[in-house]
């Protein structure tokens, strides 16, 4: 199998957190795709955090996008810069106030196979334990619950996380501690 390739890239649309191009693409077989559009946003990461006790620890939570209220671990943007890591500690420590010495790799993934949309990385962080005041400056309402790995999988399944990489995160997590 052959790549596809980029001959042009037009930006349509540019601001802080968002680049919308226009791409010119040629397939294997030589023909062109003139306005393949393309969306470019900073790469991400979503962490599931689990404590010593054995509970999971994530949010219940509005967003813009996502009708009524979902389930969520924590997640941000990569800063510029800033290992996934890196990003994911931040991010523990900041959104739930948690900070964790034992991170299991659940991968990296493409948001959107044919556009674009960023690159998510997925974490699950062990034996988290509360170090401290939350500084988040997320803009929803959020609520923190703790759920045990029955009550996960169960809201899992009940469709309760509403977001594709949050879904993923959550189904890796579980995956990984039943291997």
């Amino acid at each position: 199998m052959k790549p596809w390739k980029t001959l042009k890239r037009d930006t349509l649309l540019r601001n802080r957190w968002l680049t919308v191009e226009n791409h010119t693409v040629e397939l294997p077989d030589g023909s062109r795709i003139e306005d393949w559009q393309w969306v470019v946003v900073p790469d991400y990461v979503n962490v599931l955090a689990l404590t010593q006790e054995g509970k999971f620890v994530c949010f219940r939570q509005t967003k813009y996008a996502v009708e009524g209220t979902s389930l969520a671990p924590v997640g941000g943007m990569i800063e510029d810069g800033e290992e996934p890591l890196a990003a994911a500690r931040r991010e523990l420590r900041e959104e739930l106030g948690y900070t964790a010495e034992d991170w299991v790799f659940l991968g990296k993934y493409a948001t959107e196979a044919n556009r674009g949309v960023g690159v998510g990385y997925l974490y699950l962080a062990k034996n988290a334990e509360f170090s401290g005041k939350r500084t988040s400056d997320d803009l929803e309402e959020q609520e923190l619950v703790e759920l045990s790995v029955d009550e996960m999988r169960s809201a899992l399944v009940a469709g309760e996380f509403k977001v594709i990489s949050w879904a993923a995160c959550v189904g890796l997590a579980l995956a990984y501690l039943a291997s």
